[in-house]
């Protein structure tokens, strides 16, 4: 679940933030999370996104993770990622 903290977002942050969830309401592509649900959470003023579950986690945490390791991608994991940024970018870009 991603939230949204809209009690400090200015007016058009806060309509960027209600555009991004008619857009991913409206997508099915394999390299875009899925959309579930969204609601607002009155005590923490925050915008609720309810996505699938991402098992094997995000992109972010696969960085730290090689960061704790002292480890770095291999060239073959990079292409494999950056691939698949641009087919989920792509399939935003359409709608």
């Amino acid at each position: 679940m991603k939230k949204v903290k809209m009690g400090k977002l200015t007016a058009k942050e806060k309509e960027n933030a209600l555009n991004e969830v008619r857009i991913l309401a409206s997508i099915n592509n394999v390299n875009v999370i899925g959309y579930k649900d969204a609601f607002f959470e009155d005590e923490t003023r925050c915008l609720c996104l309810v996505m699938e579950d991402a098992t094997g986690g995000d992109l972010l945490q696969k960085i730290n993770d090689k960061k704790s390791n002292n480890t770095n991608f291999s060239e073959k994991e990079i292409w494999h990622y950056f691939i698949q940024m641009v087919r989920g970018l792509k399939a935003l870009h359409d709608l």
